[in-house]
């Protein structure tokens, strides 16, 4: 038999005995759960997918269209934050522009969707910010 063996695991319970039995205080959470050692590639690479660093995301495109979309004056006060369920959060930072995003946000919603990688976007969201 040439195969690594995998090491024994106790219990909490008896790891928090032991360490009381030899005077080694026993530091970790009690709801914590230990899981098996994943390679680091593999876990930067899930970070860099799940937080679209360094990769084309949705966001990306609306953000370069978005003066095109809503209109240069109208931009300039808000921002498209971030999607969520196939809904965008848009901050608009004046009341009257969130007021006219709010009258147009059909049709803004529609120009989102012909965009490149954004036809999964249905409504925005209007936000004060």
């Amino acid at each position: 038999m040439s195969g690594k063996k995998e090491a024994h695991t106790f219990s909490k319970l008896a790891e928090e005995l032991v360490g009381d039995l030899r005077g080694v205080p026993f530091d970790e959470p009690k709801r914590s759960k230990k899981r098996a050692t994943q390679p680091l590639a593999v876990v930067v690479e899930q970070l860099l997918q799940q937080h679209q660093i360094g990769r084309e995301s949705p966001e990306h495109t609306i953000r370069a269209h978005w003066p095109a979309i809503v209109g240069a004056a109208n931009a300039s006060y808000s921002h498209p934050a971030m999607i969520e369920r196939n809904l965008l959060n848009v901050l608009a930072g004046h009341s009257v522009v969130r007021n006219e995003l709010f009258h147009h946000r059909e049709e803004i919603a529609t120009r989102i969707r012909q965009l490149p990688g954004c036809g999964h976007v249905k409504a925005i969201n209007l936000r004060s910010g």
